[in-house]
């Protein structure tokens, strides 16, 4: 019964805390028919998830704003009616003019799922295309590392990315079928005796992109000819002209590995014309991303990195001369940074970054425990804070945003994602100064939450104690954000959840966290981790793990640990717990391990229990090699020695610590995965279960016998 109760009071708060709307993209436009002043009126497009726990589901919603402006002064923000429901929508972009939206929208016909591409203007629907029944691709790309829909610069044509078309045999006609309007259409019945690669997890089923173009005069798709087999397309736009496409090639030979949470894949730059003739544009030796074009069509950035080694890592920003066909750096890789200092690009551009007379790249990276917005001048490559979360007091609430997100500028207005800990996602709008000088930059609240849960946080720096140092990266420091309840009773004691980022080379923010805003909530003091090898702090820091997994991450987290303890008399070391997803995972279930008498309960989902056994099941089998300070090549053999190393930096091989008897209590153990590769999780459901089991070992002290599920591996 008390179960329940709790169940309850957890799902209630969960609820609320995950039910937040979150800012995923948002595009400018000048006012239609607005007479020209210095800073017309601007129209904003934005699109939001939102989680609806009692179904389970995410949901998609836009929302408008018109911004009438004076001067670069936002004078007045006018809300255009609610938000709408974008359910069945792909894809969509609005045209540069502002007068169409173009939507690749899914939905069942008689029975059969087919895909439309709308455009939509001021008089209603004024051109659809059923690509299925066109046939002349698979199913539209949708997600982060391949999808585009792009409006050609006169807005006759759209560009996009769909999965290349399955060659049919006559012993398959069968599978040929006529709808009413006696179109012949392909049902594309894969022979599931055939093995298919595709790229991995998130991209389960994506296997060959092609780059397609959607005439709308014409009502005509053509699929580009001319890209080189051995890419796979995708981040394209078009050039300056309109004659030709810019995009990504990744390199699928010999075989294609995980893409979604790697930016270390071999991949160069490309122009195609639409003759199909074919150019590289940059190195084919590195690994590249984030196309952007200038407005006034002379400058292409981009970013680049290494193949192989850590699978997400700093990255350079590349600048090209499209006159000249020529490339440079702009920004260089940063080793290591001061606190507070830009320490180097790991976040993807967002799609418009250039400031309107195209001398200034904008972009939101991670700098230290925060997310920052900073600035590059084109010609100097200077950079400069724009809205940098660093600056402020890193006391307990001195600071209303702990981190920042750019999604876009276009005409000079910014539009920046804000939050904290204890901050839900606000939108936020400002004008970009003449100077490009962050003391001009002033932020107006456009939409969003609009609110602050009533408990502290802090962020924090912690040093590793001398023989914890990693010798050839010494000086490298460990960040920590800390969230409390707000407490009136002197004497209370808070249980600590330990919360641990996967990876590894990701990062920890102080930023709105459902799962640990939740924990904050029902009376738990939550510590989340960036250990030595997160993003944000320099790529020394990011290869000095390399080799080091199961010994230094894990030192750092309990360092971390050990040290709020310490500092922090509110927090109650006896009753401690930990919790992470993947390499948090592998890391939660080192430390119960490694420290058996310490932790009092641990929630573990998706781990990494034993890297040797998942090497051949993984989809980014270099990381297996690269996270134990092994070299990896495509045509390489596990060796034994291989495998040893990687078992023996697994947290299976602590086991049989795990469960020790502590007092009168034993360690609680949960593990748990997602149920499919195609992450059906949609809410985070696993959030929900972690809550309640460290809520019941933790404030109730509920005494259950210790678990290991050593057959939960993950990615």
């Amino acid at each position: 019964m008390t179960m329940l109760l709790m169940e309850g009071v957890i799902r209630d708060v969960f609820r609320k805390t995950s039910g937040y709307p979150v800012p995923i993209s948002a595009s400018i436009t000048a006012e239609m028919g607005r007479v020209s002043t210095r800073t017309p009126n601007l129209t904003i497009m934005t699109d939001w998830c939102q989680c609806e726990m009692d179904r389970g589901v995410r949901l998609r919603y836009c929302q408008q704003w018109t911004l009438q402006c004076n001067q670069k002064t936002v004078q007045n923000i006018v809300p255009l009616g609610p938000c709408i429901n974008t359910h069945g929508e792909l894809l969509s972009n609005h045209s540069p003019s502002g007068e169409h939206r173009a939507v690749i929208r899914e939905v069942s016909v008689r029975g059969a799922v087919h895909q439309y591409l709308e455009v939509w203007g001021y008089s209603g629907l004024e051109k659809s295309l059923d690509l299925t029944a066109l046939n002349k691709h698979g199913k539209i790309y949708n997600d982060e590392q391949f999808a585009c829909l792009a409006w050609s610069p006169h807005e006759e044509k759209l560009l996009y990315v769909a999965e290349k078309k399955k060659m049919i045999s006559s012993a398959q006609t069968s599978s040929i079928s006529a709808n009413e309007s006696e179109v012949l259409v392909v049902l594309e019945e894969e022979d599931r005796n055939v093995y298919v690669e595709d790229w991995g997890e998130g991209l389960v089923g994506k296997s060959s992109p092609v780059l397609c173009v959607a005439d709308l005069s014409k009502g005509e798709v053509t699929v580009c000819a001319g890209v080189s087999p051995h890419v796979s397309p995708g981040q394209a736009l078009w050039a300056g002209d309109g004659k030709g496409v810019i995009f990504v090639g990744w390199w699928h030979e010999p075989f294609r590995l995980g893409l979604k949470f790697c930016s270390n894949r071999r991949s160069a730059l490309f122009y195609i014309d639409l003759k199909g003739n074919c150019e590289l544009l940059s190195s084919d030796s590195g690994s590249v991303l984030s196309p952007r074009l200038s407005p006034d069509h002379h400058w292409l950035v981009y970013l680049q990195g290494q193949v192989f080694g850590p699978h997400h890592q700093c990255l350079r920003m590349m600048l090209f001369d499209v006159e000249k066909r020529t490339n440079s750096v702009l920004v260089d890789v940063v080793r290591r940074a001061e606190k507070g200092q830009f320490s180097g690009i790991y976040n993807s551009l967002p799609p418009e970054c250039w400031s309107s007379d195209s001398e200034v790249i904008f972009f939101s990276t991670a700098c230290d425990n925060s997310k920052s917005v900073f600035l590059v001048e084109r010609r100097t490559g200077i950079i400069k804070p724009v809205y940098d979360c660093n600056t402020t007091s890193p006391g307990f609430s001195d600071q209303e945003f702990g981190s920042a997100k750019l999604l876009t500028v276009m005409k000079d207005l910014m539009v920046i994602c804000c939050s904290s800990p204890n901050h839900p996602c606000s939108l936020m709008v400002g004008f970009v100064s003449d100077e490009h000088s962050k003391q001009n930059v002033e932020l107006v609240h456009l939409g969003g939450a609009d609110v602050c849960e009533k408990f502290d946080w802090e962020s924090m720096i912690i040093k590793p104690s001398p023989e914890e140092e990693n010798h050839q990266y010494s000086g490298l420091n460990i960040g920590a954000v800390l969230l409390k309840p707000e407490s009136s009773l002197k004497g209370v004691k808070f249980p600590l959840v330990v919360f641990i980022h996967g990876g590894p080379h990701t990062h920890f923010a102080a930023e709105w966290n459902a799962n640990a805003a939740a924990l904050t909530k029902l009376g738990f003091a939550v510590l989340m981790v960036n250990y030595r090898g997160s993003t944000g702090f320099g790529q020394d820091s990011i290869d000095s793990l390399l080799g080091n997994v199961g010994s230094q991450d894990v030192k750092d987290v309990q360092r971390a640990v050990l040290h709020v303890l310490q500092s922090n008399q509110t927090l109650d070391a006896n009753r401690v717990a930990v919790m992470g997803g993947s390499h948090g995972g592998f890391l939660a279930c080192h430390l119960i391990g490694q420290y058996p008498n310490f932790y009092r309960a641990c929630a573990a989902r998706n781990p990494v229990i034993n890297a040797a056994t998942l090497l051949g099941t993984s989809d980014i089998t270099d990381w297996r090699y690269s996270s134990v300070g092994l070299h990896y090549s495509f045509d390489q053999l596990p060796s034994p020695q291989a495998l040893t190393t990687m078992l023996e930096k697994s947290p299976i091989v602590h086991a049989a610590q795990v469960g020790r008897i502590r007092g009168s209590h034993r360690t609680k153990v949960w593990s748990f995965t997602k149920p499919s590769r195609a992450g059906t999780y949609l809410l985070g459901c696993c959030g929900l279960m972690e809550m309640v089991i460290l809520y019941l070992n933790l404030k109730l002290s509920l005494t259950v016998s210790s678990m290991w599920l050593c057959g939960s591996n993950s990615n």
